[in-house]
């Protein structure tokens, strides 16, 4: 009998190969450094999901319920 072939996926920071399995202690990412690289990113507010603005200001105004 043959083995499957391994699911393969590219890291999302390098664009390295990693391989879909459980001792990928990473994956998706190729390493930690990727890992934390992707992290930063979006710490940063360089990544985003797209959707409705989030003003600051509104942070401060209490929530206003209508009855």
């Amino acid at each position: 009998m043959n083995k499957p072939n391994p699911t393969k996926v590219k890291c999302p920071t390098c664009n390295a190969e990693v391989i879909w399995q459980t001792s990928s202690e990473f994956r998706p990412f190729c390493s930690e450094r990727c890992k934390l690289i992707d992290l930063g990113e979006w710490a940063n507010e360089e990544k985003y999901i797209a959707g409705q603005q989030h003003l600051q200001e509104d942070e401060d105004k209490p929530d206003s319920w209508e009855f």
